[in-house]
């Protein structure tokens, strides 16, 4: 899942310390946000979506659940929905900047809640083709 322009970091759960993606993207224009995961047939475990600044998202054009954590301007966990279903729209949290968006089952292994931090952990300079 490596495209062109999307630089990569790792998340990980500040609390359990637990990691949640090793290669999270970053969707930080207009036009990558707009996509998203669209179009796409899976999302392969270990890796997720982060679209910022964002508060809500939605499922059209998807054929696959995910998991989704919404996140405030401190990283902390405000808001998840777990296995959000195709063709849906995802809720809005009030104090939401941020969304991440990760393969369906991976916030009920990994035990992650509301109220839990995450953490960004770039990756060296590596660009993907």
């Amino acid at each position: 899942m490596k495209i062109r322009g999307y630089t990569a970091a790792q998340l990980i759960n500040a609390q359990t310390k637990e990691l949640l993606a090793y290669e999270l993207r970053e969707a930080q224009t207009f036009l990558r946000r707009l996509k998203g995961l669209m179009f796409t047939n899976h999302l392969p475990s270990g890796t997720g979506l982060h679209l910022a600044p964002c508060q809500s998202i939605h499922t059209f054009f998807m054929n696959y659940a995910i998991d989704v954590i919404y996140l405030d301007d401190q990283q902390q966990i405000v808001g998840i929905e777990n296995k959000l279903q195709p063709g849906k729209l995802g809720q809005v949290f009030r104090n939401s900047v941020s969304v991440i968006e990760l393969p369906a089952g991976t916030l009920e292994n990994s035990k992650t809640r509301v109220g839990h931090t995450v953490r960004f952990q770039k990756k060296e300079k590596e660009r993907f083709r």
